[in-house]
């Protein structure tokens, strides 16, 4: 079983998108890739951190999935991170209203002693010091380092997000961002600028348009499976980057097909995790009703071309 280490927030959020708003609910980068990851057979641990506020019954969640939270701090009298957030019309845009650090404003990650040994190491979207810290915490070179990151970083801490980049495998961050971090609007000239940084393969997650994979001159597309009804897209990128490292995970292969490979079941699983608010998706997801839109996947994409 290949280990996978996750390291992101443990958090509270806050949704409010034009079919409904909750209160504080579970949330966070490294719960949503950690749930999507346990449709794996994976041996994975979360980094993070959170206040004593955070309720038992949430965290039993992920341990239910086989989580391992022995790298999860506690902060007695701290408070958990918390976002709150409220989606246009169009889902695609939406305005942050509450951001709250809380107990992640002093996080120091330690990684735990038997997942130092990790195959895969999944760097959520936090501080690029954070990501580094994990990094160096490592007793040897995992066999796929993927980071994810946003403009926030690039925004405020782009020096550190850059020694950070040339520390890792892969990079995953949308159209824009990647627009912005290299300064080309071409997004095959983006992925060109940003594998020189240092990553050898780059996803560019393009949302309800599916996503972008590039490897020195090859380019693999893997579209998002039209959908009936988008509820709340809070967390797919981020369940997208679970399927994508537990998949790399559980079979040990890191060729460009097998990434491929993990496009598509990063892709398959965003698609489950938008149809309810939060996590309420992923916690009760089957690995049935995975396969059989696997294979909706693969019927959409697949046909013979007829050459003349």
């Amino acid at each position: 079983m290949g280990k996978l280490l996750i390291v992101g927030t443990v958090a509270f959020d806050a949704i409010e998108t034009p079919f409904g708003k909750t209160d504080k609910i579970l949330g966070g980068a490294a719960t949503f890739i950690g749930l999507a990851a346990s449709q794996f057979n994976v041996d994975s641990a979360i980094v993070s951190v959170v206040g004593d506020d955070m309720p038992q019954e949430y965290l039993d969640i992920l341990s239910r999935k086989g989580i391992d939270l022995s790298g999860l701090e506690i902060v007695k009298g701290g408070k958990t991170f918390y976002w709150k957030g409220k989606y246009h019309n169009d889902l695609n845009a939406r305005d942050t209203l509450i951001t709250e650090l809380n107990t992640l404003a002093d996080f120091n990650p330690v990684v735990p002693d038997n997942y130092k040994d990790s195959d895969v190491v999944m760097l959520g979207n936090l501080h690029p010091n954070i990501q580094i810290s994990v990094i160096n915490q490592m007793a040897k070179r995992p066999n796929l380092i993927v980071l994810d990151t946003m403009n926030f970083w690039m925004d405020n801490t782009l020096e550190e997000l850059m020694d950070a980049i040339k520390m890792i495998d892969v990079l995953t961050i949308n159209d824009e961002e990647a627009r912005q971090l290299t300064n080309e609007y071409s997004l095959v000239k983006a992925a060109e600028e940003i594998q020189k940084m240092g990553p050898k393969y780059v996803v560019i997650k393009k949302g309800e348009h599916g996503a972008l994979l590039f490897h020195e001159d090859n380019v693999f597309y893997a579209p998002a499976l039209p959908l009936e009804a988008v509820f709340d897209p809070t967390g797919a990128g981020d369940t997208f980057a679970g399927g994508f490292s537990g998949y790399l995970a559980a079979t040990g292969n890191t060729s460009f097909n097998s990434i491929k490979n993990a496009v598509i079941h990063g892709s398959n699983l965003a698609s489950f995790c938008v149809e309810r608010f939060g996590t309420e998706r992923m916690q009760d997801l089957e690995k049935v009703e995975v396969s059989k839109r696997l294979h909706q996947f693969k019927a959409l994409t697949q046909f013979e071309i007829e050459l003349q």
